[in-house]
């Protein structure tokens, strides 16, 4: 194990970014995982905090194979060499967009209880617990890039080689703790990485958002 959970791995994380002199003007969280993550970032980084939603499309057959992701407002990226090795009928994969457009609508709901101010012209971190393919953190990067974020900076404690060859033509730079060419499954580098739920997000989001209040 490397990191004793996804608090102490963020803290880890903010303290390397903050070394390093990174500027940044927003820390932006995937849920839910990667909220935890960038809220000890954020505190490292004295930024504030926030989500930017995003939703793996999973395989119509298997679920947990993604073959594709969302990120709000209206980003979908679709692994063409994926699908082309275990091919879907499109009726049955829209049926899948469309479930988790709807499961995104309704954590944009959620989370963004108050008003966001909008990306342009923002130096924003995306942070995650980790990236095993890439594909979700592809589309949160071209979310932020289509709200004209000035620029973008992927961060996170652990990664795939594969991910960070992927998301570092994307993004401006790509900052993990590690990269292990060996990458089997997030989850193996935590001592502790039990799911995170909604209300934990919700707390973290408050309480980043009392602490900027003046």
């Amino acid at each position: 194990m490397t990191f004793a959970s996804r608090t102490d791995a963020g803290k880890r994380l903010g303290r390397l970014l903050r070394d390093e002199g990174l500027e940044a003007d927003l820390v932006l969280g995937l849920p839910r995982g990667g909220v935890v993550v960038a809220a000890a970032v954020s505190r490292m980084l004295h930024q504030p905090l926030d989500v930017l939603v995003v939703r793996k499309i999973g395989h119509p057959w298997y679920r947990e194979f993604a073959v594709g992701a969302l990120a709000e407002p209206d980003v979908v990226i679709l692994d063409e060499d994926s699908l082309r090795r275990n091919p879907v009928g499109r009726a049955q994969l829209d049926e899948v967009i469309a479930e988790e457009t709807r499961r995104l609508r309704q954590y944009q709901a959620e989370f963004h209880r108050r008003v966001r101010p909008g990306l342009s012209g923002k130096r924003v971190v995306l942070v995650d617990d980790g990236l095993a393919t890439g594909a979700t953190m592809e589309a949160a990067v071209r979310a932020a890039r289509r709200q004209e974020a000035s620029r973008v900076i992927v961060a996170v404690p652990v990664a795939s080689t594969h991910a960070v060859q992927r998301l570092e033509v994307l993004a401006d730079a790509v900052k993990a703790l590690l990269v292990d060419d060996d990458f089997r499954a997030v989850g193996q580098y935590y001592a502790e990485f039990s799911q995170t739920s909604d209300a934990e997000v919700l707390a973290l989001l408050r309480e980043a958002a009392a602490e900027e209040e003046p």
